[in-house]
């Protein structure tokens, strides 16, 4: 294993999309050309399957090092109120477009720190949004807690609103690493969340660690799952550290690339994560998740309705995808297109009536081909075609490419399907950039991408 590490261990996408957002095509992009296929997928999916709301809160206390989200640090709780007023005109600018109501099926608030916001703020907001909009018959609502601020109040309030998923992030319990990522957060603080949210009724806690981080040793990560394994979270993501110095904003240059551990010390944190939860019942959803058998996300592996978007895995797909807030990436199955970064733009834009977008990408059929089989690897580990299928043009390419990752016994590859082996699903991402015609077309000049181990 240490020489496919080695041999495999390069930069490359996690494949939330694809394209991926460095190879999106803006002299196709356009506005109008965006709303078009948003009001597409509506009429097509809204009263079928409902639509997906991503809202993107980002204001945070302080900075966290290990974090590439947007976000804006500040102390000014005053900032909130304008914030959901502008959240909520921008929902109204797509409501418009829409001859019906939304019907909403998954809705997510990230960040940033969505529990920055008062329980009060929050009931506003999701009060707003349903002013204009339905719940779907067997709506999913979620959202990502910060631990040393979620209060009960925060989380009965949600509650009530129908959330019954909550994510923490955790990251590690070793008080070396905690300082090096500006995260100190003592067991005590998610053990008493955790139990909070499961007397209120969540039916789905999540935790959220990572492996790789600044001055984390193999027994920093066992001594973290050992202490998950005494909470016993419905679900888990163990990913890799991405370490991304170069983005602006973020905080990874207050340590070194010598202060992290090598790309084998970071497979065996993984590896050792990963038995000690299997011996407790935790199945490996996908990439870099896990969940118990009870938990929705494990159904819907079993079922083959896994799906991955902006959002992550989720247990359900919905074809249209609206993202609200600064940052926020809206999907619309045949388009992507992302809001404005700036707050002070975003909240202009919004005040003059304008969709906030400021990028985005139309996807061709070649792009809608390669996405289903990427998809299809990172949900179910697999994925089939018509051996005598004209769209298939550039399978030959593929194929070739995998050559050296069947002789690695990764994939078994067939006259109409290609296989990820157990050996092979650490490199999933590696698998999937085979796939990746318009990275291989034109490779970065400049690193863009996380390593991949």
């Amino acid at each position: 294993m240490c020489n496919l590490v080695h041999k495999y261990n390069i930069p490359g996408p996690r494949y939330t999309s694809y394209p991926t957002v460095p190879y999106w095509n803006m002299d196709t992009f356009s506005g109008k050309a965006w709303k078009s296929t948003l009001k597409k997928s509506f009429e097509e999916s809204n009263a079928k399957e409902g639509i997906s709301l991503y809202i993107h809160l980002p204001f945070c206390e302080q900075m966290c090092t290990f974090c590439g989200c947007h976000k804006r640090i500040t102390k000014r709780h005053e900032v909130e109120k304008p914030y959901i007023n502008t959240l909520l005109k921008e929902w109204s600018l797509y409501c418009e477009l829409f001859d019906a109501k939304p019907i909403v099926k998954e809705l997510h608030l990230g960040g940033g720190t969505p529990t920055f916001f008062s329980p009060e703020h929050l009931r506003r907001l999701i009060n707003g949004i349903f002013r204009h909009a339905e719940r779907a018959e067997n709506y999913e609502f979620s959202f990502e807690g910060h631990p040393n601020n979620t209060t009960r109040a925060h989380l009965q309030v949600l509650f009530d609103l129908g959330f019954r998923r909550v994510s923490y992030g955790v990251q590690d319990y070793n008080e070396t690493v905690q300082k090096a990522i500006h995260r100190i957060q003592p067991f005590e603080k998610v053990r008493d969340v955790t139990a909070w949210s499961r007397e209120i009724g969540y039916t789905s806690v999540g935790h959220d660690l990572i492996f790789g981080l600044p001055h984390q040793s193999l027994e920093h990560v066992k001594d973290t799952i050992l202490k998950t394994k005494l909470l016993m979270p419905d679900r888990l993501a163990f990913y890799s550290y991405a370490h991304v110095p170069w983005l602006k904003g973020n905080g990874q240059r207050g340590y070194l690339d010598e202060d992290l551990p090598t790309a084998e010390e970071k497979r065996n944190q993984y590896e050792s994560g990963k038995s000690l939860l299997a011996e407790v019942g935790y199945h490996e959803i996908g990439m870099d998740h896990f969940a118990l058998e009870s938990d929705s996300l494990y159904t819907a592996m079993e079922s083959g309705k896994l799906h991955r978007n902006f959002m992550g895995y989720t247990a359900s797909k919905t074809q249209l995808m609206i993202g609200l807030g600064v940052s926020s990436i809206s999907d619309s199955w045949y388009s992507f297109a992302q809001n404005v970064k700036s707050l002070e733009e975003y909240e202009h834009l919004v005040e003059n009536k304008i969709i906030p977008i400021y990028r985005g990408h139309i996807l061709t059929e070649e792009d809608q081909i390669i996405r289903g089989h990427i998809l299809n690897l990172m949900c179910r580990f697999e994925t089939h075609w018509d051996p005598e299928s004209k769209n298939l043009i550039f399978l030959e390419q593929i194929l070739t490419r995998l050559r050296e990752m069947e002789k690695d016994e990764l994939v078994e590859i067939s006259v109409n399907s290609i296989k990820v082996t157990e050996k092979g699903r650490p490199f999933i991402r590696n698998i999937c950039m085979a796939f990746d015609l318009l990275l291989h077309r034109k490779a970065p000049e400049t690193r863009l991408f996380s390593m991949t181990i």
